[in-house]
């Protein structure tokens, strides 16, 4: 099936540079670009598309538009994905982007624009429910993660610390299992109490997985999650 999108940045040269790339990815179709806020919302309820790829900063304000507009299709259109395209690495925008649920969003460096396999899976993830965030961003998560107040991680067991660690390493409930010698079940149970520590009980899986990882990187120290 084709994946229709839409683009929307303010610089012309970068607009046609981003469709050029996703002309040349399989089974994606540019149905439409813009280069303002409101154009881009407009254009949405026109192509009804099924993801859009925006940058962060557009008119009128040239300040978050791209984290505003992400919030508004999503609103008017649950199923739309939306790959959000930043040349700042601030975890801050990320964080904001998945604010209110991380299924069907990534958040990219512009300077993943060039690679077109880099920038077609993200497409593909968020049109499949998925979500991506740069590596960058949460390479400084980890840099810049603080311990100056007290944090809901540390009311979590050296065992919830250690299956969250491994989580953090993109690992199955099968493999951290395997690599703890728990069982799934096990394993399951842990998460499910750490969810609840976090405050994460009312949201759906895929979304507790992904805001449970970040909080760890953002402010959780380093764990080995291989057994010694």
């Amino acid at each position: 099936m084709v994946i229709r999108v839409v683009v929307a940045e303010d610089s012309l040269l970068m607009r046609q540079g981003i469709r050029r790339v996703l002309e040349h990815v399989d089974d994606v179709q540019v149905v439409g670009e813009c280069g303002a806020y409101d154009d881009l919302l407009l254009m949405v309820d026109e192509q009804t598309p099924d993801v859009v790829v925006t940058d962060i900063r557009m008119p009128p304000t040239n300040t978050d538009e791209g984290i505003r507009a992400a919030q508004e299709v999503r609103a008017r259109h649950p199923c739309l994905g939306v790959v959000v395209l930043s040349q700042y690495v601030s975890p801050a925008y990320a964080l904001a982007l998945l604010a209110d649920g991380s299924d069907r969003r990534a958040y990219l460096l512009k300077e993943r624009v060039a690679d077109a396999g880099e920038l077609g899976r993200a497409v593909q993830a968020v049109a499949d429910g998925r979500s991506v965030i740069d590596p960058a961003v949460i390479d400084e998560l980890v840099q810049a993660r603080t311990r100056s107040r007290r944090s809901p991680l540390d009311f979590l067991t050296p065992r919830e610390r250690e299956i969250l660690a491994a989580m953090a390493q993109g690992q199955s409930n099968a493999a951290i299992g395997a690599g703890l010698g728990l069982s799934e079940r096990a394993v399951e149970k842990h998460i499910n109490s750490f969810f609840a520590k976090l405050g994460l009980g009312a949201e759906p899986d895929i979304n507790r997985r992904v805001k449970a990882v970040l909080m760890f990187l953002h402010e959780g120290p380093v764990v080995d999650p291989t057994p010694q």
